[in-house]
Order: structure tokens, then C-alpha cells, then sequence
């Protein structure tokens, strides 16, 4: 795969303190959401999990606007029972789906399936109905670089990380935490209006800045250790990365 050479830098938000963060971003997002169900009758979201984003769901919840013109979905999520601790999808209906929130539409990634590698060609085909680009793809940072399901030594990682690849949902597996995962390839997460990168901490915008370099040694390849670099150095949709220390 080669990657573009007129690859734009991205746009960094920084906040003072994680919910300075968390408003900040729901204020965007929601001006977003709005934006597309004004435009278009519809509005589409891609979220990512973890710890990280609880403050921003909470904030983008008290949004008002009819939420019922909205679909969500993940940009993974572990082959867990939807109502486990580690799911991706309890997360959201915990923290984001409450109240009027509710009324969104959500597309969950784990399915009936008796395995994330049988699952996931179920789980592409419900998110190939939602109407492309999506609106808003919201990813999170591992302290390793990776993102969505995306590790750096995971099996068919570099066909994930390539953005010639079809789009796709494909199975994964992690090193720490070894469940069954389902992740949507890059080539699916750049299908969008707008891509942001949401961290906190400033380790991780230690290991950004790194990925940031990779990106730029190795414009013409495949990420070697962060995986993150393959969405700096891809050049389809512009990143804006929003972050508090």
C-alpha cells in the first residue's frame, strides 16, 4: 500500500482539564449531529470505548435535539454477552443511551454468531445499510497506539491498517486481554464526514507525537509499531485530535 504524500496535519483541540474536554467535544459533535439531521433528514455516529470518553457521553446525552434521527455504532467491540463489564456496547447504553438519548438508533457489533470470525461479516452487513460517509468517527488511543481493535502485533493487523483494503469488519485479538474482538478496518473508519481522535493524559499525547513521527518517516508504508500512524499518515479525511492533559 501507498500512502499519499500531500498528507495534512492535524487539527489539535486542547482543553484544560478532561470535562473542559468532554463539553467541548459534545458541543462539536452535537453541532455535527444537529447539522446532518437539519441537512439530510439522518444523522450517523461511530463511537469508540474505554474509559476515556464516559465524561463526553455524558455531556453529549444532554444534547437536545431529536435524537430519534440518529444511529450509532461502534468502532469495536470485544465477543463478550452485551450485558458484560467489557462490552463496548453496555458502555454506551450505561453512560450514552439514557434518556432522551434513548430514542437513538443503536447498531451493536456483537451478534448471535457462535464466534467475533463467523460475526463479522453479520455485523458488516447491518452497518452497510447506514448511509455513507458516515457523520462523525470518534476513535480513542491505546497507551500501546492502537486504536479501535487495531494492535500492533494482532494477526492481519497490516490488512486492517491498510486504507486500500476494502471496508470491512474483521475479526481481532489482543495480546492483553486476549477475548475474540470484532473491529471495523481503517478503510470503514474513513468512510466519513469528519474523523476525531480523543485522548487524555499526557502519556498518550507522548506516544500521538511519536505516531506522528512514524507517520511522517514512513509516508510511504505501513505503521511498524504504532498502529494510530496509519490514521495520521493516511490523507482521505482530514483528523481533528481533541486532548487534555
Amino acid at each position: 500500500m501507498i500512502f499519499g504524500s500531500r498528507r495534512a496535519e492535524p487539527r489539535a483541540h486542547r482543553a484544560a482539564s478532561t470535562r473542559e474536554l468532554a463539553v467541548t467535544l459534545a458541543h462539536d459533535v452535537g453541532a455535527e449531529l444537529i447539522g446532518a439531521c437539519q441537512d439530510r433528514g439522518s444523522a450517523t455516529l461511530v463511537l469508540s470505548g474505554g474509559r476515556t470518553p464516559i465524561p463526553f457521553f455524558e455531556q453529549l446525552r444532554g444534547i437536545a435535539f431529536d435524537w430519534s434521527c440518529l444511529t450509532i455504532s461502534l468502532a469495536d467491540d470485544r465477543w463478550v454477552d452485551p450485558d458484560s463489564a467489557d462490552s463496548n456496547e453496555k458502555l454506551l447504553r450505561d453512560h450514552l443511551l439514557v434518556g432522551a438519548a434513548a430514542r437513538a438508533r443503536l447498531v451493536p457489533l456483537k451478534n448471535a454468531a457462535p464466534s467475533a470470525a463467523a460475526g463479522a461479516d453479520l455485523a458488516w452487513n447491518a452497518l452497510q445499510a447506514l448511509p455513507r460517509p458516515l457523520d462523525v468517527v470518534i476513535l480513542g488511543m491505546g497507551d500501546d497506539g492502537h486504536f479501535a481493535s487495531l494492535f500492533a502485533q494482532s494477526p492481519g493487523v497490516q490488512d486492517a491498517l491498510d486504507p486500500a483494503m476494502s471496508p470491512a469488519c474483521v475479526a481481532m485479538t489482543a495480546s492483553v486481554q486476549p477475548y475474540e474482538r470484532l473491529s471495523l478496518n481503517l478503510a470503514a473508519l474513513l468512510q466519513t464526514r469528519r474523523l476525531i481522535l480523543h485522548i487524555t493524559g499526557e502519556h498518550k499525547w507522548q506516544v500521538y507525537q511519536s505516531a506522528l513521527r512514524e507517520a511522517k518517516r514512513n509516508a510511504q508504508r505501513l505503521p511498524t509499531t504504532l498502529p494510530i500512524s496509519a490514521v495520521l499518515a493516511q490523507t482521505q479525511v482530514p483528523l481533528d485530535v481533541y486532548w487534555s492533559p
